[in-house]
């Protein structure tokens, strides 16, 4: 069963769309594709510090309150990490012993029947044209492990309320945000393997429906291979 929303939840979902409702201009799909019986892991692309409020509103007003994971160092700052933990969100400690905390947290709330929003790349695209770049299995495997759903939500719009490392919020006018989420990406055939090799095909899997369904909000022809952050440019599919 779901977890109601905490008093702070609320508070901070309310200050939020106080502020970023009036300078948006909501161009939503795709909400009949996110589960109303179990948890799952919304997966989108990342191109603006943007995403989380515009994608966590998506969510939100379609009835599913998003846990983000965020930088384990956000949560010891006075004001913000007081709100972190209010609102429920995960922290993650990346490169220490507490490393597996987000997992283990994770897990436990994908089982409990709430939701976890997730991009995949793990930070903001360095694609010169803002598509989705080689992602990180951790959405794939935190999936697998809960036993739940990958939903796929593209959205583009967000980098022009605020620019890709930008720090100028730009709501006036108001900014089309689109959103669109696809139906489940189908990992039914992985089973119960864990290997390197199939859990990098799986998530190459997640970037390429992301990058599809890009495409089409964009109407555009997207890149024939991602760009991968690690090789500083495009790979062949012998190298990803």
């Amino acid at each position: 069963m779901a977890t109601p929303e905490t008093r702070g939840y609320k508070a901070a979902a309310y200050f939020l769309r106080s502020i970023f409702g009036p300078a948006t201009r909501k161009d939503w799909h795709g909400a009949e594709n996110l589960p109303k019986d179990s948890g799952f892991i919304a997966v989108s692309n990342h191109v603006s510090y943007a995403d989380p409020i515009t994608l966590g509103h998506f969510l939100y007003l379609n009835g599913h309150p998003p846990r983000f994971l965020a930088k384990s160092s956000l949560f010891e700052l006075p004001v913000i990490g007081k709100a972190l933990h209010g609102v429920d969100q995960i922290p993650v400690y990346r490169g220490t012993s507490r490393a597996k905390d987000a997992v283990d947290k994770g897990i436990e709330v994908l089982q409990r029947g709430d939701m976890i929003a997730m991009f995949p790349e793990g930070t903001l695209t360095r694609d010169p044209d803002l598509w989705p770049m080689v992602a990180r299995p951790g959405a794939v495997r935190m999936a697998l492990d809960a036993g739940v759903p990958i939903i796929p939500v593209a959205q583009w719009g967000a980098h022009r309320l605020l620019a890709p490392y930008g720090k100028v919020f730009k709501p006036i006018p108001p900014k089309t945000i689109t959103v669109v989420a696809g139906p489940p990406i189908d990992l039914s055939d992985i089973g119960d393997k864990r290997d390197a090799e199939t859990l990098r095909a799986a998530t190459d899997r997640v970037t390429a429906t992301l990058t599809a369904m890009l495409a089409d909000i964009r109407g555009e022809e997207p890149p024939a291979m991602p760009w991968d952050m690690r090789k500083g440019g495009r790979v062949s599919g012998a190298d990803s």
